[in-house]
């Protein structure tokens, strides 16, 4: 069982990683990374426009009703909205970019026209190169093949990227991925060789994504995933050597919580604010938020003036 221990020996073992701050940048306005108490971790709400996406409550199938969801997102405290097309999942659909753009435009143009800001998760350069047309202010990209197509536009349009750590050529084509007693170390190299590619391409706002919510055929669900995902949580901090803020896409475990499953996204929300994430992509993005001020609130009784309970930081 995790305990204050495993902390401990985790701070003990990376002491001069923690609290090293990360590049900050300005997004339409808004200032992400730099890991300021007040601004971190920023939060990413999610908009599935695929049926076959099991979280239920995240999936709108009209335009109407993901514009409906992406402003009741931002009311209740997302930062920016993440909308993907196609489900992740083994055994989704594939849709074609042609057809994930037709429904992807009119959901982005009225997103944007609320002034608000949209990230568009894809691996397919024709649709990350429509979508940034559209004006999409980031790009999420599972994908490793035509990554270096699509850097180009990204740095043209002063829009950012998330990096998504993917074995195989994309989310839907994943291989067996590298079991160790150190994921994070796993993570370095496959991180810092196209981080330096990213940098090189001219763009300037990103954030780094470990992909805790992808399937792999080595990894699927059960007890192994959740360990993983937990030690990486933790560990996020140590992926701030590359100098990039870290965006955690927050899990399930529904075999832990079967029938309160919506509970363990703030759950794990816990681990990755103790691990010094940046930004947390969820579904449940108020019970999160809640989380998170919850936890700014610790040690604030030893500041010379402590908030009242309705100066509650948030």
């Amino acid at each position: 069982m995790l305990s204050l221990l495993d902390l401990v020996r985790l701070a003990e073992r990376y002491a001069p990683l923690l609290d090293r701050s990360t590049h900050a940048f300005d997004l339409r306005g808004r200032t992400f990374g730099g890991r300021t108490r007040a601004s971190s971790p920023h939060l990413m709400g999610v908009i599935n426009l695929s049926p076959d996406s099991w979280y239920r409550e995240s999936v709108a199938l009209t335009p109407e009703a993901a514009i409906r969801r992406g402003q009741l997102l931002v009311d209740s405290g997302a930062d920016i909205l993440d909308v993907g097309t196609e489900s992740s999942l083994d055994y989704a659909v594939r849709v074609e970019p042609e057809a994930q753009i037709r429904k992807l435009i009119p959901v982005l143009e009225g997103l944007i026209a609320r002034q608000l800001l949209v990230s568009v998760e894809t691996y397919y350069p024709l649709v990350a190169q429509a979508a940034l047309r559209a004006g999409a202010a980031v790009i999420n990209f599972t994908g490793t093949e035509g990554l270096e197509e699509i850097l180009p536009l990204i740095a043209k349009e002063d829009a950012g990227l998330i990096l998504n750590f993917v074995e195989g050529s994309h989310v839907r084509d994943p291989r067996p991925v590298r079991l160790s007693h150190d994921a994070i170390g796993d993570l370095l190299p496959y991180f810092e060789t196209r981080c330096r590619l990213v940098e090189k391409a001219g763009v300037r706002r990103l954030w780094i994504d470990p992909g805790l919510g992808f399937y792999y055929p080595n990894l699927g669900d059960g007890a192994l995933r959740i360990e993983r995902q937990m030690e990486i949580f933790l560990g996020t901090f140590r992926l701030h050597e590359l100098g990039w803020p870290v965006c955690h896409a927050l899990p399930h475990a529904f075999e832990c919580f079967e029938e309160e499953v919506r509970c363990a996204e703030p759950f794990f929300a816990v681990l990755a604010l103790l691990g010094q994430a940046d930004l947390l992509r969820t579904h449940e993005v108020s019970r999160v938020l809640g989380v998170v001020r919850a936890m700014r609130l610790f040690g604030t009784r030893r500041t010379s003036n402590p908030p009242r309970r309705e100066e509650v930081p948030g």
